[in-house]
């Protein structure tokens, strides 16, 4: 205890005064808690460089000052700072993991990911040649870029090692592994800085000190719809779209509530087999049905559409996932934080050393959504998509102009969704074709299929004295992308 405190530092605020404290060696910037002054430390004194905008409240259960364990090695987040960018904002907490080291806590896809500075051995190649999609090399290790952003920092609390300038924009190039690992790369610098993260559960990290939920300032959480004034009620931290359970409009969150909210009417309301707010035991956790969108997908050079719904679904500690409603059957998945393997014009993909066959390949797009959800969802909304198997585990990949995201999962039966939501009565609404005799064409192999073609046309020439031909094909019987757009291409 005596050797952490040697190492803080305290001085009076140039603009106001007030105590500034530094808790860490590594922080050479922070922001004054009574004046919201940026200040630096010069040595023994501070020297104000401008002042910092207010902080958007994302309502995170995070704090300054909370504490928890990585590995067995105690950190304590020091320092919070807010980005924006086109699809809404996130949030990164500096943590002080000792007296040479600070990583980051950030959001990934509705989860957060823990991340520590990586040294890289080569220059990182400059934003503009890291396509989205493309694969590269850093460190050795093999990754898929996964987003490219223009991003700003908009606002700060505490104790920061590095500060980008207020409201410049610059680029942000997150990569992602087969390995299940996500790289980052901030061009706010010359050379950018990197740093290397994997998944965690708030849980795992044994935090004390969170926001405690009874004592919120629960204003500016609820606002009246701007399209038909009725009150809408935001639930979640780092919601960035909802609509209005009243007229359906979708309204857009990621600028923050508060002033004006752009919005979109809707019209033909997709009735949900599964009802908004429903509670369901899943997978040996209990979730709760915060979203739904209806998707139409369609494959290249055909003409023939096809529809699923998926469910977004919210548990406090193991964050979202999604419930898939296709016609070839139900699916559970949550975006993953690595990429898989999977080159362009590839039959398989590989994630965590095992191996996917490619199902389909589709364009999709969003036609109706209801609910509250973690990323800016649009109607019409469009993503080209493939979907990969291995047995009942699932993969699926959607990729937008600036993201490209990973789905994992596999599939559940009908029966067990109807029973998890308390839904029995309506047990035969659930089924899908999976549960007929013969599974859906996606299971079966080409000969196998040819076979039965054959079989039923001798069939039918025995049975009838008439001949006829069928038309038509390529119809695919599955819709589902086993996950949401964009659940999720960067975490930040």
């Amino acid at each position: 205890m005596a050797e952490e405190s040697q190492r803080a530092y305290r001085a009076p605020c140039p603009g106001c005064g007030a105590p500034v404290e530094f808790r860490s060696a590594q922080s050479t910037f922070a922001v004054c808690p009574y004046c919201q002054s940026t200040v630096v430390r010069q040595g023994e004194t501070l020297a104000r460089i401008g002042k910092m905008a207010e902080l958007f409240d994302d309502f995170s259960p995070l704090q300054l000052f909370a504490a928890g364990r990585l590995q067995d090695k105690p950190f304590t987040l020091v320092g919070r700072l807010q980005y924006a960018y086109d699809g809404g904002r996130w949030t990164e907490w500096i943590a002080q993991l000792d007296g040479e080291r600070t990583g980051t806590l950030s959001e990934d896809n509705g989860a957060f990911v823990f991340s520590l500075p990586l040294e890289l051995q080569q220059p990182a190649p400059p934003a503009g040649d890291l396509r989205v999609g493309a694969t590269t090399a850093i460190n050795g290790q093999a990754y898929t870029v996964a987003s490219n952003e223009q991003v700003a920092l908009v606002s700060a609390q505490g104790e920061l090692p590095r500060l980008p300038e207020l409201g410049r924009k610059f680029s942000v190039v997150e990569l992602r592994s087969d390995k299940g690992q996500v790289l980052s790369l901030d061009y706010d610098t010359a050379p950018p800085t990197a740093s290397l993260g994997r998944s965690v559960q708030l849980d795992d990290l044994k935090l004390t000190g969170l926001r405690d939920a009874s004592v919120k300032d629960e204003k500016g959480r609820g606002f009246a719809c701007p399209n038909c004034g009725a009150p809408v009620t935001v639930n979640f931290a780092d919601s960035k779209t909802i609509t209005c359970r009243s007229c359906n409009s979708i309204i857009d969150l990621s600028q923050g509530i508060g002033g004006q909210l752009k919005h979109a009417e809707q019209d033909d309301p997709v009735r949900p087999l599964i009802p908004l707010g429903s509670l369901g035991q899943l997978q040996g956790v209990q979730w709760q049905v915060v979203g739904v969108q209806h998707r139409m997908g369609v494959e290249p050079g055909d003409d023939e559409h096809f529809g699923w719904d998926e469910y977004l679904l919210y548990n406090q500690k193991r964050g979202f996932s999604f419930l898939v409603d296709a016609t070839d059957g139900w699916s559970m998945v949550k975006p993953t934080t690595g990429a898989p393997n999977a080159s362009e014009g590839a039959q398989t993909a590989t994630y965590l050393g095992k191996t996917f066959r490619q199902q389909y390949a589709y364009n999709a797009e969003t036609t109706y959504v209801a609910g509250e959800f973690y990323w800016k969802v649009e109607r019409g909304q469009k993503t080209f998509n493939r979907d990969y198997a291995s047995g009942d585990a699932l993969l699926s990949m959607e990729r937008s102009a600036n993201e490209l995201s990973w789905s994992s999962g596999s599939k559940i039966d009908s029966a067990t969704v109807a029973t998890a939501f308390k839904l029995d009565a309506k047990k035969d609404m659930f089924k899908r074709s999976d549960a007929a005799p013969l599974s859906a064409a996606s299971s079966l192999g080409c000969g196998t299929i040819v076979l039965i073609g054959v079989v039923i046309i001798v069939l039918l020439i025995i049975l009838s004295t008439c001949s006829s031909t069928s038309g038509g094909g390529g119809s695919r019987s599955s819709g589902g992308s086993y996950g949401g757009f964009s659940s999720g291409g960067g975490h930040k």
